[in-house]
């Protein structure tokens, strides 16, 4: 009975997992604004979004625990912007900087920052 409840469960989601994968595969920032970008009335709108704001959380998780304190260059004022406002704003900036479409998302993404959120020294 299991064996037949998982098969009926995968046989349910490999529709999604045929068209899914391939979109959230990000080679460089372009790959990353389109996910960002995905429009509402997609299919894989919600999960495109929510993987947009992880990407944009986890890199910024890694940089804040991989990054001294002192050697910050991103400092977000008080109060912090939501994600959907940092999100959208650094679709709006990479799309102004075409050049940085084809360099890899995170080195774009923390170009944005560092400039939009640069810290006080």
């Amino acid at each position: 009975m299991r064996m037949l409840t998982f098969a009926a469960l995968l046989a349910l989601a490999s529709p999604a997992l045929a068209t899914g994968p391939a979109h959230f595969q990000i080679r460089n920032t372009a790959d990353l604004v389109r996910v960002c970008t995905t429009a509402p009335g997609d299919e894989l709108h919600a999960t495109a979004i929510a993987f947009c704001h992880g990407f944009g959380v986890g890199a910024y998780g890694y940089y804040e625990a991989a990054t001294t304190i002192e050697n910050r260059f991103v400092c977000f004022p008080d109060p912090t912007p939501t994600r959907a406002k940092v999100l959208n704003d650094f679709v709006i900036w990479v799309k102004s900087h075409p050049d940085d479409m084809g360099k890899p998302a995170v080195d774009s993404m923390f170009k944005y920052l560092g400039g939009a959120y640069p810290c006080k020294k």
